[in-house]
């Protein structure tokens, strides 16, 4: 079966209580049961992690590329100035691997600092602004693809 790796950034474990309006009022844990549902339904293992820790989250990415599996990856904050998680995405993809940027929100129609990604030049697709919907289209996506 394959694996696909789910990976979250920094303060996606607020989800649910922090900014709602913005973020909606799924936790991360409800989110990973959907996707492990769907994962199911599809043939998919899912393996959802997430860290406030830009180093723990380099080195899931190389587990990943070590692995052979493909990705789907919220970076939060890391999205506008982590070259460390740049590269090691960029690492993941040029093995093969694909590797998807997801976003809750739409960062283009947000501050302007938001607007900028590391990640999405290196990655094989960007889907953002569905809320928690965005990681089941990705979802969707490897599992097709």
């Amino acid at each position: 079966m394959k694996t696909v790796f789910v990976l979250n950034g920094p303060n996606l474990n607020r989800l649910g209580s922090r900014e709602p309006e913005i973020y909606g009022n799924q936790t991360l844990a409800q989110i990973a049961k959907a996707l492990d549902a769907q994962g199911s339904a599809l043939g998919v293992s899912i393996d959802f992690r997430q860290t406030n820790s830009e180093s723990e989250l380099v080195g899931w990415l190389h587990e990943a590329t070590d692995s052979g599996s493909d990705v789907i990856l919220n970076p939060a904050a890391f999205t506008h100035y982590s070259y460390a998680v740049r590269d090691a995405a960029a690492e993941l993809t040029s093995r093969g691997s694909k590797l998807i940027e997801v976003h809750l929100s739409n960062p283009h129609a947000r501050e302007d600092f938001r607007r900028t990604s590391v990640i999405s030049p290196i990655a094989t697709g960007v889907i953002a602004g569905f809320g928690a919907a965005s990681y089941s289209l990705a979802l969707s996506q490897l599992a097709l693809g």
